[in-house]
């Protein structure tokens, strides 16, 4: 039945096929039913012939799989415990690493020296046998392994501690590699390590061999690292090298021509008779892909954009002001020049880069408070940004939750002495001063020829002491330092000082730790400021209940007697060398204080505290420039000054005689 059904259909298939065939080609178009090499197949094999070949080869693929792969576990059997299966993967991990790296054996080796060579209770012989041992198996390889994670340690430790004679060779090998290091992840830091431990000769050949690369490498993140390094090692002249390259294409030829007197690029663009805007142009090209890539944090840089700065036109020095204030300004201040930017752009910016700069540094207050140079910035801000709520709510509540720390702290006190004395000379070196008086010469609201002036005006070296930019010198005190904001000083002192409520904290942690403040080596100048009231007596009206509660908290430790004191084993506030200073200026220039001391301490015993450091106290009462403070001591001192125990100083007898 199931021949005669096939048989029966396959006509009709024939007829529709070649129905059509016919239909468009015609009768070339028929093709024959049997090819002859190939035998013709019965009415009943079709397709249940073909199922069945196929099944009979798939059984046979698959009986053969099986018997090799019973034979793979027979030549490797599966391990069963963690241990084996451990071992074999590390061998699995090693037979990859021997086929991709060529040096695998010799760095397993290294490794091994590099174990024995850096213990620490090593003897100094052993140390040198196991390095010459390693240099002499690196010998030619030097440049090939200097690359490797394991290969550059041991390179590291052998450079450290390896003869003069064996560094020179190693620094031969690699000379010609220094750039192509220099830009690899791990070889960077063999070659810094060459650096701290080369020699002049060494040094200088490195410089030279950056010659032409110095603004590439700038742009490279691993690279800028490594002249970093070369400019922090350099001599005055090689730092002078390096930047002079940065200048301009002119400068890099006509090098030798540039003496070191003129270390400023103006001077040296007036010596050479360079145009400025060649120059301009080429330390665009140069620092622009440099802050687009945010590599910020190197000094050679800042010193450059200080450069820049002097010769940049107003559209040029905007720019970099716009960029530097999307918070790449937070990671250069730690630098001298790079706080010196940051001052700039505090006072150059817009109220929205301000914004910017202030907002930047939120998390950062506390660590930017107690650095050096960073301080100045957030001195520069509270000085000219008008926005006193953003200070309070980012820089200020920041800084109340460690206000005594801040206080004791020789580089953190400055910001409250800031707002407590504005531009104090005596908190304020001549160069802090002339960091505050820094400006753009383009950006000056000035005329042309008087920003020339000040261009050939500004300090030769702007790390000297005494500066003179703008053609105006830096004063010892004053608010004319700093004249950037629109708001009133005293105003935005009283805001940022009494009303956020800083001042009353303030004077709360001077009452509360009296002693150790007075004391103190740094926190001393803050309480005789606090206890003065600060300059033009801005917390005498809000705070004048508490300054009192402070002068009593000071007279109660001067009035313990001194076996106490000594007891404790601290110095008495009227004998400490600190201390006693402090109260001293406070009895000279706050009469209510001096009252206070006097009643509660000195009154009846004077003759005791007329010795030593204390003895300045006392005679400071016939000092004052107060008449009742001299006139109620006088009546206990008189029997002294007979005695000849106190004297008093020249210009007051005259003034009493008078």
């Amino acid at each position: 039945m199931a021949a005669k059904s096939q048989q029966n259909s396959r006509p009709k298939k024939r007829k529709q096929i070649s129905g059509n065939k016919a239909a468009s080609h015609g009768s070339a178009s028929k093709k024959p039913k049997f090819v002859d090499n190939k035998p013709s197949k019965s009415p009943g094999q079709g397709i249940v012939g073909k199922s069945f070949k196929s099944s009979k080869q798939k059984e046979n693929q698959h009986f053969k799989s099986k018997v090799e792969k019973s034979e793979a576990r027979q030549e490797n059997p599966v391990p069963t415990s963690k241990r084996e299966r451990r071992i074999q993967a590390k061998e699995l991990a090693e037979a990859r690493k021997k086929k991709r790296k060529r040096h695998y054996d010799l760095e397993h080796e290294l490794a091994h020296l590099w174990e024995k060579m850096r213990v620490r209770n090593i003897s100094k012989e052993d140390r040198s046998k196991w390095v010459s041992k390693a240099l002499e198996n690196m010998k030619g390889k030097i440049p090939e392994i200097a690359g490797s994670h394991v290969s550059s340690r041991v390179l590291q430790t052998c450079v450290k501690h390896c003869t003069d004679a064996e560094r020179e060779a190693v620094f031969e090998e690699l000379k010609p590699h220094f750039l192509t290091l220099a830009c690899n992840t791990y070889a960077v830091h063999l070659v810094k390590k060459m650096l701290d431990n080369a020699s002049k000769k060494q040094l200088a050949g490195f410089i030279s061999s950056l010659h032409g690369h110095v603004a590439s490498l700038l742009r490279h993140m691993v690279g800028s690292l490594v002249v970093e390094h070369a400019y922090h090692l350099a001599n005055a002249a090689q730092k002078q090298t390096l930047l002079l390259e940065l200048y301009s294409v002119e400068l890099q030829l006509f090098k030798d021509l540039v003496s070191m007197k003129e270390s400023r690029l103006v001077d040296v663009i007036s010596k050479l008779d360079i145009q400025k805007a060649s120059v301009s142009r080429h330390m665009t090209s140069v620092i622009q892909p440099i802050l687009e890539k945010g590599i910020v944090d190197h000094s050679i840089l800042h010193r450059v954009l200080m450069e820049y700065f002097t010769i940049a036109d107003k559209s040029s020095a905007a720019d970099v002001i716009q960029h530097l204030s999307n918070s790449l300004l937070v990671r250069m201040i730690h630098t001298k020049d790079g706080s010196r930017i940051g001052i700039l752009c505090v006072k150059h910016g817009s109220a929205k880069e301000r914004k910017k700069i202030v907002k930047g540094m939120k998390g950062h207050v506390k660590k930017i408070a107690h650095e050096q140079h960073a301080i100045m910035v957030l001195v520069c801000i509270i000085s000219v940004v008008d926005d006193t709520k953003l200070i309070k709510k980012i820089i200020i509540s920041e800084l109340e939750n460690d206000l005594k720390e801040l206080i004791l702290d020789k580089n953190g006190r400055r910001l409250l002495l800031q707002l407590l004395h504005p531009n104090c000379s005596r908190y304020f070196s001549p160069d802090d001063l002339a960091s505050l008086n820094l400006s753009i010469p383009s950006l000056c609201n000035k005329s042309e020829s008087e920003v020339e002036k000040a261009e050939e005006k500004v300090e030769s070296d702007l790390g000297e002491a005494v500066g003179e930019v703008d053609g105006s010198k830096v004063s010892g005190e004053g608010p004319e330092v700093v004249e950037c904001g629109k708001k009133d000083p005293l105003v935005r002192r009283h805001e940022l000082l009494v009303d956020s409520g800083l001042a009353e904290k303030l004077v709360d942690i001077c009452i509360n730790d009296a002693g150790e403040i007075l004391r103190s080596n740094f926190g001393r100048e803050v309480m005789y400021e606090v206890a003065t009231g600060g300059a033009d007596g801005i917390l005498q009206p809000k705070l004048g209940e508490k300054l009192s509660a402070l002068y009593e908290a000071i007279a109660s430790l001067a009035a313990e007697p001194k076996s106490e004191e000594a007891a404790l084993g601290e110095e008495h506030v009227l004998e400490n060398f600190h201390s006693s200073r402090t109260i001293r200026k406070l009895i000279l220039d706050c009469p209510p204080f001096a009252l206070t001391l006097w009643n509660k301490a000195i009154e009846g015993k004077s003759k005791i505290w007329a010795q030593g450091h204390s003895g300045k106290i006392v005679q400071a009462f016939l000092e004052s420039s107060d008449s009742g403070v001299r006139e109620i001591a006088r009546v206990e001192l008189q029997s002294m000054i007979d005695e000849g125990t106190l004297k008093i100083p020249d210009n007051k007898q005259s003034a009493d005689k008078s």
